[in-house]
């Protein structure tokens, strides 16, 4: 098995910090994705690089894995969720998202994290598209420059209802931006679900090359609402399994269960999520498997 399974810290804001690693790796997962916020690692508080070297000690002495995601609602407005974005119309508003970004690339650097996880924004009123492209590129210039001299990937995520919503969306701002190595794409698996005119399993091969972050819940078509495993539409088993031949691409980034609204009932679903999930996941045939051997489920 090649998949290495997350849960999001933003599924888990009731617990402290320390206890959520230590709950995920009682559990047995790989790693976490972990959401700068003001009750997980707040990158606006004092003596953050000390508080980092503390959270990276405990997920090497927990054995976790780590991508750093940066979708907190109110970490820089306590008034406008989001707010502001990378599409803002104040230069300066823009500009404390670049900052943020790019200080989480470099936490993710001291952490040793796969990636930094963001996503574009909501186009604001009286916009024209090529406005909001040529902001979105002008704000992450910074941000990639920051992940290409630490080696930490952007991977950016389509979002249902943001200027960049989909795959292709991705690929728009991929050729805007000159294609940059440091680039990449955070696929989310219901978000596939809820938008994408292919099915969420081809997403996953279709987007194979540029990936470098999956978030997993459950979903169903045209509704955009993270939901438990089993609540949705999504037939999983074909998209573990695409999922599980990502390693044979290079792929060693975590798949993270996503369910931010949860988190009342957090310890619990990181339980069942990863039953769930474990329990999809094909089987394969040992190469040394008898010939005509056939796996099992």
């Amino acid at each position: 098995m090649t998949i290495r399974l997350g849960y999001g810290t933003n599924g888990l804001t009731d617990l402290r910090l320390d206890d959520a690693l230590a709950l995920l790796a009682g559990l047995g997962y790989d790693g976490v994705g972990l959401t700068l916020d003001h009750m997980h690692l707040d990158p606006l508080a004092p003596d953050l690089a000390a508080r980092t070297r503390r959270v990276a000690h405990r997920l090497e002495q927990l054995g976790l894995g780590v991508t750093v995601e940066t979708g907190a609602r109110y970490v820089l407005d306590p008034r406008r969720k989001h707010g502001p974005s990378l599409l803002d119309a104040d230069p300066e508003a823009r500009a404390a998202r670049t900052r943020l970004l790019v200080r989480a690339v470099e936490v993710a650097a001291d952490l040793g994290a796969h990636a930094v996880h963001c996503f574009s924004g909501i186009t604001p009123p009286h916009t024209t598209p090529d406005t909001a492209w040529q902001r979105l590129t002008d704000a992450l210039a910074p941000v990639l420059e920051a992940a290409d001299r630490t080696g930490i990937p952007l991977a950016i995520e389509p979002e249902p209802g943001h200027l960049l919503a989909d795959l292709s969306d991705f690929h728009h701002l991929r050729i805007l931006s000159g294609d940059p190595e440091a680039l990449g794409l955070t696929l989310d698996i219901g978000h596939c679900q809820c938008l994408e005119s292919s099915s969420p399993a081809d997403c996953v091969r279709d987007a194979a090359p540029w990936l470098r972050h999956v978030q997993i819940e459950d979903m169903r078509r045209g509704i955009h609402e993270h939901l438990p495993f089993g609540d949705g539409e999504i037939d999983f088993p074909p998209v573990l399994e695409a999922l599980d031949t990502l390693g044979d691409t290079g792929y060693r980034g975590l798949t993270v269960v996503e369910l931010p609204r949860h988190s009342h009932a957090g310890p619990e679903l990181a339980r069942t999520s990863l039953d769930f999930l474990r329990s999809r996941i094909p089987s394969k045939v040992p190469n040394d498997s008898p010939k005509g051997a056939t796996s099992c489920r």
